[in-house]
């Protein structure tokens, strides 16, 4: 069956704005064809061949339908050990330094946001046991969490492929994963039992606000897709869940500095990544 009549200046503008005000993302007339396709998907989908009437349907059951048209326009490329240098500054740097204001037994609380598939909070849980000494001295939280249901699910399976598993050593791989065939492997029941996987919008303090305080966050690779007002919103949402002296690390093209006042930069020899300064609690 062909495509439906291309989207309108009207329509697509429409779209857009539905899209921004439940995710902040900006999709734009130079993003029309990347719009299109995945917006024809769901009205295939959906059994609708009009626009119009496949637009109506979405506000009428918006809940369940724009849960599904938000997954249709996530990213969710990523791998395990992605950016990895980050990882040894958490161990050489931001934990020693987390740490120092707590005592043995104490909570320490990761939020890998967003997570997609998995890869991301399971790369933190993996890296710690293999290169923090002090891993087994504290009662360690990781939660993953992301807009888009279909990748939480995944990552909840924790099924992933050779792509997936590129930078791991063999022996990594033998360690914390069982071979199902030659594509794909499953993690450890006892690594998927050490996150926690929740739905949340970034830009939604009714949303990040129950996660409660973070000692570190690994926002990487989302505040590109969103406009500066968005980029502003979360920030602010990210900064009030993180505890006073807590980290937040983003991406290699991201810079905190040109988003938000709220944090200091701390340059490390692994990595640069902002802190809250001390203050009031989470």
């Amino acid at each position: 069956m062909a495509d439906p009549p291309p989207l309108t200046t009207a329509e697509l503008s429409r779209l857009a704005e539905f899209l921004y005000r439940r995710t902040g993302m900006v999709f734009t007339e130079a993003k029309r064809y990347y719009v299109e396709r995945r917006v024809f998907e769901r009205m295939s989908a959906t059994s609708y061949r009009s626009f119009a009437d496949y637009f109506a349907h979405l506000r009428l059951d918006a809940d369940n339908e724009a849960e599904s048209l938000i997954n249709a326009f996530t990213v969710n490329e990523t791998y395990f050990y992605r950016e990895d240098h980050q990882l040894a500054c958490l161990t050489t740097d931001l934990l020693e330094q987390r740490v120092a204001e707590k005592r043995p037994g104490d909570r320490i609380r990761i939020w890998s946001a967003p997570c997609s598939t998995g890869e991301e909070p399971y790369s933190l849980a993996i890296w710690l046991l293999e290169n923090w000494k002090d891993v087994d001295a504290y009662e360690i939280d990781i939660v993953g969490s992301d807009i888009d249901t279909d990748a939480l699910q995944a990552a909840e399976q924790g099924i992933f492929g050779r792509r997936a598993l590129m930078k791991l050593s063999p022996q990594l791989i033998r360690r914390y994963f069982q071979e199902l065939d030659d594509e794909r492997w499953l993690i450890l029941d006892e690594l998927r039992r050490s996150v926690r996987f929740s739905r949340v919008n970034l830009v939604d303090s009714g949303q990040t606000r129950p996660q409660g305080g973070f000692d570190v966050i690994f926002c990487r690779n989302m505040l590109i897709y969103f406009d500066e007002q968005s980029r502003r919103i979360a920030a602010e949402n990210l900064y009030d869940n993180l505890l006073p002296g807590g980290f937040i690390c983003l991406g290699h093209t991201e810079s905190m500095s040109r988003i938000s006042p709220l944090f200091e930069v701390c340059r490390y020899s692994d990595a640069v990544v902002y802190r809250r300064s001390h203050g009031a609690g989470a």
